[in-house]
């Protein structure tokens, strides 16, 4: 008979999962037919289950990603260049982060930049990595509020943590000096160690002019586009023209 302080006691442990698991099998008359260690098996595996599920939530949250973006759902009928070899590449396990690698999704405004990069971090979550968004001008504005506080340092080292730092909008504006120099030393702290998601209106190749100082970008440059798959986007804005539904 399930004792209810049995229950209990697994919630107090966390244990959620097992704990929902017991439930069942008290109402379940078949379950009584399991051995013992079946029995144990299907709580345990329960419990993993709850864990893992716990955790991807958690590295969603933290990812506080722009769109309710999945892989699964990206439109390949819009006429924008998409291709998805590469993509059904980069999404098959997420290897690229594992190998920290970067991808820059680039196009005209409109074409499913920003949404195509948050599938792409939703996806590496979902493969049990962190993932962080922001966009260009917002991570700017933290790194100058942080330097202004004290906690630059901190902010970087934060950053550096994370296994897929997305930066949307990246280069529509010349970069300030000092922006130049805080996206140095996030990319000097990244360089084949985590992996960077940069989504821009802006071609790979005026990247250096955007950026401004020579030896400055030379350095980013270096950093980050050696070991990059581009995704290059045209056509125009999907805002505009939405694609029919399949039939």
């Amino acid at each position: 008979m399930l004792q209810q302080p049995t229950l209990q006691k697994l919630e107090a442990m966390r244990l959620h999962g097992m704990a929902q698991a017991l439930r069942e099998m008290a109402s379940n008359e078949t379950a009584s037919e399991l051995s013992f260690e079946d029995r144990l098996a299907l709580l345990v595996d329960r419990q993993f289950t709850w864990r893992q599920n716990e955790a991807l939530q958690a590295r969603l949250r933290r990812a506080k990603l722009r769109a309710n973006a999945s892989v699964e759902d990206i439109d390949y009928r819009a006429a924008r260049g998409l291709d998805k070899t590469l993509l059904r590449s980069l999404t098959a396990d997420s290897a690229w982060v594992e190998r920290h690698e970067n991808i820059f999704v680039c196009g005209p405004t409109g074409v499913g930049k920003s949404y195509l990069a948050c599938a792409l971090a939703q996806k590496a979550c979902r493969d049990g990595y962190s993932a962080y968004y922001t966009r260009a001008a917002a991570l700017f504005r933290d790194l100058a509020l942080a330097r202004a506080d004290g906690s630059l340092r901190s902010l970087l080292v934060r950053l550096s943590k994370v296994d897929v730092l997305v930066v949307d909008d990246w280069a529509m504006t010349p970069l300030a000096e000092t922006e130049a120099r805080d996206f140095w030393e996030i990319c000097e702290d990244r360089c084949q160690t985590r992996s960077l998601l940069l989504t821009s209106q802006m071609p790979v190749a005026k990247w250096h002019q955007q950026i401004g100082d020579s030896t400055v970008a030379e350095g980013i440059l270096d950093r980050i586009v050696h070991r990059a798959h581009r995704i290059e986007l045209r056509g125009e804005s999907m805002r505009k023209n939405p694609p029919k539904p399949e039939r």
